[in-house]
């Protein structure tokens, strides 16, 4: 019986894990569009000259093409709920008009 009960936890943590994985483009998604997103909320006062000139450096770095990526993977994933989830908090469409 213990055996069985064993087996059961452990067949249930599997299809649990199973589900939850997070396709790899996903997470490098999700890592770059934080960084971006934390320089984002960064910016530093205008006559802090060098901050400024390096936050808005990280900015293009980590934001530069997230809005087309962030819709590529919606598009791409859109029968994925788990992943939508993932990709619902973050606005569409942040990259600065130059």
């Amino acid at each position: 019986m213990r055996m069985l009960c064993l087996l059961m936890l452990t067949a249930a943590a599997l299809t649990a894990c199973a589900t939850q994985q997070t396709p790899k483009e996903v997470e490098d998604f999700v890592a770059r569009r934080d960084l971006c997103d934390h320089f984002r909320g960064e910016i530093p006062d205008p006559e802090q000259v060098e901050q400024m000139r390096e936050t808005l450096g990280q900015i293009d770095r980590y934001c530069t093409g997230t809005d087309a990526a962030l819709a590529a993977l919606k598009e791409r994933y859109r029968g994925n709920p788990d992943v939508m989830e993932k990709l619902g908090g973050y606005e569409a469409h942040i990259e600065r008009k130059r």
